[in-house]
């Protein structure tokens, strides 16, 4: 009963911090604004959301920050869309690739720059022409030319924002999938006598937002009529009243943030509970911990319900995945064992996971966007790339528990019960990470034959699947014929993820070729994450050699150890 009582505090207690502040739940006094329809990149969207989606491809991120001041997404969109202020001078375009930078002649240590700054950049403009060419050609495309290829992008969208017609927000008069026109295009599909209140309208809002443009709410009535007039014109084709709103309120609610802070407060106290005896909150961690899988699972639901597929299908989403993965296959462990160190190994990770994917919007794309060709089955992409996924979340939960365990030979290897368990529990958890891999490769497999006609290629995307597996699988036979004991299935489990790191983010972002070529990306920093890795394997060695004594035989016995070493 105890135990329930604490469970119910700590679930009650992540579901209360998940419904903070109860004002989310309210139309903001920019509603009317935020759910003007607008036809972009293949689907309907609300205006907040284009306003999000235009300033992070561009900048970076959400918030611009000028002259002393923070300006949201919406009033920065506003701004380009009605155009009140110098845009081509203003240090507004992210270039954050330092070996392009010094390559063009640009300051390296300049993060944003201006439209004009990069519009004439000969060099630049010669590395972009360079990589159309060869693109053309069938080349391959080196990491300078894709990078400059991305600020080709930005420029676009950011030319393309400054103008009355930057957003097509008039319906086709009958068309349900035909296209939509800006403002001012409005004449070529309606009457003039249709679309002169519109216009009239439009200019009162944009003459409002002129003079004060700080003052967004001061446009909601005019938002209001606006979206009236727009309605009016095509009631069969414009979305119904409404249709909007659950994408603005996931755009406000931010799930995904608050799993990870939960996950963060269920590790502190779970910490707490481990190494404080007289605290035992063990089962108020995991109601937290419980909370937090659920805000993100219903954070999954909105944005499966949003895009009408499952939410898998480009990086950031396969990030977003793996952390949610990582957390409910820690909480069925937990659960069944309740040894303390699954929950203990899986949060950080799952923190780690959704803040990158929360912050870093130029490199992991939050965006919506309709599906390729290739992926247009959702029956293959609902059970091939979640079970691929679910595999990288089983081998980052052994990454994590395997640190655990290097951790413990290190700083407490008289702690052998402590030692035993974790390897027990790793093992497992390898297993499960084998097991769904495996699946995941055959049903590509399989989803290849369908879709390119063969079932293996040797693909960039399949071949590091495979050496992935094999990593795995070496250790595991290793361990079951008794080749190799605790120690190396910790340091197997901690040392084969780098293959999954590869096949994960180094074929989409460092090798950036074969046909699974949807999921690549730039703005990477392979350079920070062989950082992280070097590190990383700096504290296995370290493990290594306090395990094998090496370090107690140099500090008992220089002298010895020096003659040895000279022999």
């Amino acid at each position: 009963m105890i135990k329930l009582i604490k469970f119910t505090i700590g679930l009650t207690l992540g579901l209360l911090l998940i419904a903070l502040p109860f004002s989310q739940f309210q139309p903001s006094s920019l509603d009317a604004l935020e759910t003007i329809v607008v036809q972009q990149g293949g689907r309907k969207k609300p205006l907040d959301t284009v306003a999000q989606e235009t300033v992070a491809r561009i900048h970076g991120a959400t918030a611009y920050k000028h002259d002393g001041i923070v300006e949201d997404s919406m009033t920065t969109f506003m701004s380009l869309w009605l155009n009140n202020r110098d845009w081509n001078q203003a240090p507004f375009v992210l270039f954050s690739y330092r070996p392009l930078k010094e390559k063009v002649g640009l300051d390296p240590d300049q993060k944003y720059f201006s439209f004009q700054t990069l519009m004439t950049n000969q060099a630049l403009g010669d590395v972009v022409r360079q990589a159309h060419k060869q693109d053309l050609e069938g080349e391959d495309l080196s990491r300078d030319q894709r990078e400059a290829l991305a600020i080709e992008d930005r420029l676009t969208l950011m030319l393309g924002s400054v103008d009355d017609n930057a957003i097509a927000v008039v319906p086709h008069p009958a068309d349900t999938k035909g296209k939509w026109m800006g403002i001012s295009e409005a004449e070529a599909l309606y009457s003039t006598e249709a679309i002169t209140p519109l216009l009239s309208n439009f200019v009162a809002m944009k003459q409002q937002f002129l003079t004060q443009p700080t003052q967004l709410p001061r446009l909601s009535p005019l938002a209001s009529q606006l979206k009236s007039d727009l309605r009016a014109l095509s009631p069969a084709v414009y979305p119904a009243v409404g249709a909007m709103d659950k994408e603005v309120f996931f755009n406000h609610f931010h799930p995904f943030a608050k799993a990870w802070k939960l996950y963060g407060i269920a590790f502190v106290i779970m910490l707490a509970t481990v190494w404080i005896k007289p605290i035992e909150l063990y089962w108020s961690a995991i109601g937290l911990f419980v909370s937090g899988v659920i805000v993100q699972s219903y954070g999954f639901l909105l944005r499966m319900q949003i895009a009408d597929r499952p939410p898998v299908t480009n990086m950031y989403e396969s990030v977003i995945w793996v952390g949610f993965g990582i957390a409910a296959i820690a909480l069925v462990f937990e659960l069944i064992y309740k040894a303390k160190y699954y929950l203990l190994a899986a949060a950080p990770l799952a923190v780690m996971c959704l803040i990158l994917a929360d912050s870093l919007p130029a490199v992991l794309d939050p965006s919506i966007s309709p599906l390729v060709p290739v992926l247009r089955d959702n029956f293959w992409l609902s059970i091939h790339v979640p079970t691929i996924a679910l595999s990288y979340a089983s081998f980052a939960l052994a990454l994590g528990i395997g640190h655990v365990a290097l951790g413990s030979y290190l700083f407490t290897p008289s702690a052998k019960s402590r030692i035993q368990l974790l390897s027990q529990l790793n093992y497992r958890v390898l297993q499960v990470g084998v097991l769904l891999l495996t699946a995941g490769i055959i049903l590509g497999g399989i989803w290849a034959h369908f879709s390119w006609g063969r079932f293996w290629g040797w693909d960039p995307k399949e071949t590091w699947a495979l050496i992935a597996l094999l990593c795995y699988l070496v250790p595991l036979h290793g361990r079951l014929v008794g080749w190799i004991g605790n120690f190396g299935i910790s340091v197997a489990s901690v040392a084969a993820f780098n293959a999954v790191l590869m096949a994960w983010y180094g074929v989409n972002f460092v090798l950036g070729t074969g046909l699974h070529s949807y999921g690549f990306g730039t703005g990477g920093s392979e350079w920070m994450i062989a950082s992280v890795i070097g590190v990383d394997m700096l504290f296995v060695l370290a493990a290594t050699a306090r395990y094998k004594g090496w370090l107690t035989k140099l500090s008992v016995n220089p002298g010895e150890a020096s003659a040895s070493a000279n022999s």
